[in-house]
């Protein structure tokens, strides 16, 4: 018989995907869920200038994006304050971590990353033949002293760190991050995944430095900007590094439509700050009706809210079901002693008063 001849790394992978998307239960379950609260996606919707600026973008949706992106890594430039060589853009930051370990991993690399850390990074460090090795969450957060020491012990080529994190919302400080970047071995990059940062304390941040070869930084248009299904993230780093990605690189792969919404909404301030908002108090509304139900809200830096649902994965597994199938779709953490929490993304009133109204029957389903 007749059949692709496939290579041995992609025979030996598993055939599985990071996540299971909402649509995919809804077609499972046979009805769209009442409340969209696991993906982290904006519910507060993107810029009225960006949603102007795709209606006439569509108009030239015949005709390619520009594949050198010249406009939007200008204008991201300015607004971080680097030049336009340090800024790379893609099809969403999970896009561009591919892209990161095409250049980097070749079968048998040591890769470091926390155990229950984002799981598309793993998913492509493994497509490549890399070998991961993880360490724990210390007191909930990614534990940036553990993974500097692993990656020494292997020989790491790569060290990801998710801050703020996903799954559990934790932040860590310029300071801590500073002293993580000092100690890495020479030759390992960190890849700093900041798909959250606008709603960390941004007085806290590390500064951007893109003279620094050892550090990639990693943003999204796909959470504050509410752009999810646009998929446009973008990376700054050491102009060497940035320059590398148009070797391997779909140059076709960030659409006209797409480049110009996240341009519009760049340049939406004034929507950002409110989103920001909306969001801060989403979060305070959140551990709100955790706490009236007995669930410990986590802090955030993040536009969700880990619960600690106490009992355990047991508990939090059946609880993320029970809510389901009464309409509200949400996720957990999917490594212990983390997998104890169920994860709420903040979203409009009208939504988390369907959680409000859920949750407690949805306790008392699970006994």
């Amino acid at each position: 018989m007749t059949h692709p001849r496939y290579t041995d790394l992609a025979n030996a992978l598993p055939s599985t995907v990071p996540f299971v998307g909402p649509e995919t239960q809804e077609r499972a379950r046979g009805r769209s869920f009442d409340a969209r609260l696991g993906a982290n996606e904006s519910g507060f919707g993107p810029s009225p200038a960006a949603i102007r600026a795709i209606g006439e973008a569509a108009r030239g949706a015949w005709m390619y994006g520009d594949p050198e992106m010249h406009d939007l890594r200008r204008a991201l430039a300015n607004h971080l304050g680097v030049e336009p060589d340090a800024v790379i853009a893609g099809e969403g930051i999970d896009g561009l971590l591919g892209y990161i370990a095409r250049l980097l991993v070749s079968p048998g690399d040591a890769v470091v990353t926390s155990d229950g850390a984002y799981p598309t990074f793993n998913f492509h460090v493994a497509g490549f033949g890399g070998v991961l090795h993880k360490v724990p969450y210390r007191d909930d957060a990614e534990d940036p002293e553990a993974l500097v020491a692993k990656a020494a012990e292997v020989g790491a080529k790569m060290v990801y760190l998710a801050n703020p994190d996903n799954p559990m919302g934790s932040f860590h400080g310029a300071e801590r991050l500073a002293a993580m970047r000092a100690a890495l071995p020479g030759g390992c990059l960190l890849v700093l995944d900041e798909a959250y940062v606008e709603f960390a304390p941004e007085d806290d941040l590390l500064p951007l430095d893109p003279s620094d070869e050892g550090v990639i930084r990693l943003r999204t248009f796909s959470k504050a900007y509410g752009l999810a299904g646009l998929r446009v993230g973008y990376a700054v780093g050491h102009p060497e590094l940035i320059r590398a990605f148009d070797k391997i690189r779909n140059h076709f792969g960030l659409g006209r439509v797409a480049q110009a919404g996240a341009l519009a909404a760049l340049a939406d301030t004034a929507h950002l700050a409110r989103v920001q908002g909306e969001v801060e108090a989403a979060r305070r509304r959140i551990a709100g009706i955790a706490e009236a139900n007995g669930l410990l809200p986590l802090p955030s830096a993040t536009n969700f809210v880990a619960l600690d649902c106490g009992g355990g994965a047991v508990r939090a597994k059946a609880l993320v079901a029970e809510l389901g199938r009464r309409g509200v779709f949400v996720r957990m953490p999917f490594a212990a002693p983390q997998d104890r929490c169920i994860r709420i993304s903040a979203a409009p009133e009208a939504d988390l008063a369907v959680l409000e109204r859920v949750l407690p029957q949805a306790i008392a389903a699970i006994g």
